[in-house]
């Protein structure tokens, strides 16, 4: 038996869960009377990690908008992993919006989340690895206590726990 437990703290998301979200936005688009015979285009570029939408409007691109972080949500990707970076003006009188995917776990935050650790005074120790942090102990109890500690947090980023071993 494992005298030493660990997981690790990452803000990655699941692009394959990205993807299916946006499948399903598109045949959403397809379906709804508010979008017959208008513009309404949603593009994933997976390399860059950016979701275009194009629309005809601000009222269209905004509904767009939440048809895609709705169906994010319904795939376990919080709201939080998606900001709009720009929204400008594009060929034929349509407006482009760019939203961008947040799912890298910056040194910034991992120190928050490190320091948060370490001020709670639990039997656990905390060690930035990259882009992730991996926290280990000798209890898993502690293990899930700081769970419940980093989810507290509320950072604005999509956190998720994993090899918890």
């Amino acid at each position: 038996m494992a005298t030493e437990h660990s997981f690790d703290i990452s803000a990655a998301v699941d692009m394959m869960e990205v993807k299916n979200a946006l499948e399903t936005t598109k045949k959403e688009i397809a379906a709804r009377y508010d979008f017959k015979g208008l513009a309404a285009e949603v593009e994933l570029n997976e390399k860059e990690k950016i979701i275009t939408l194009l629309s005809s409007s601000d009222n269209k691109i905004d509904a767009l908008k939440d048809i895609v972080i709705s169906k994010l949500i319904k795939r376990n990707i919080p709201p939080v992993a998606v900001t709009e970076s720009k929204r400008e003006s594009a060929s034929g009188g349509n407006i482009k919006a760019t939203l961008k995917l947040n799912d890298t776990l910056d040194s910034e935050n991992a120190k928050k989340i490190t320091k948060a650790i370490k001020d709670a005074k639990l039997k656990v120790t905390a060690a930035i690895r990259g882009e992730e942090v991996r926290v280990s102990g000798k209890s898993i109890d502690d293990l899930q206590e700081c769970i419940r500690l980093v989810k507290g947090l509320n950072l604005e980023l999509p956190i998720s726990f994993k090899n918890l071993k």
